[in-house]
């Protein structure tokens, strides 16, 4: 049977999360910021099903490895902050994660809107 108070608890916790990376992560809010452009792009240009499979499955991959990027800074800030030369390496390394999916990410959103103008 599902607890209906551990499924509303495990939400409210999920969506404080969210609130606290738009709040306090300069690049999660230019992320999402883009999301919304993209979104509005989609739905004014009437784009297609598979395009919008497209755009839904990129957004979320940025998303989630800005996400999974702040997490790793934080952790790594906690055990060793800024002391060890792997510290620095392992999130530019991260960072460069995220600059990848970002690149590909336009590349993507370039091949589907530019048809369209």
């Amino acid at each position: 049977m599902i607890n209906l108070k551990r499924l509303y608890k495990s939400f409210r916790f999920a969506f404080r999360g969210l609130l606290s990376l738009i709040k306090k992560e300069q690049n999660f809010k230019i992320h999402m910021i883009a999301t919304v452009v993209v979104i509005f792009l989609g739905w004014y240009m009437q784009i297609k099903l598979w395009q919008w499979s497209l755009i839904v499955l990129m957004i979320a991959g940025v998303l989630i490895l800005e996400m999974l990027n702040t997490v790793f800074e934080r952790l790594l800030d906690l055990f060793k902050p800024r002391l060890h030369s792997y510290v620095k390496e392992v999130k530019d390394i991260m960072s460069a994660i995220v600059l990848v999916a970002s690149i590909a990410s336009v590349i993507i959103a370039l091949l589907i809107f530019v048809p369209y103008f």
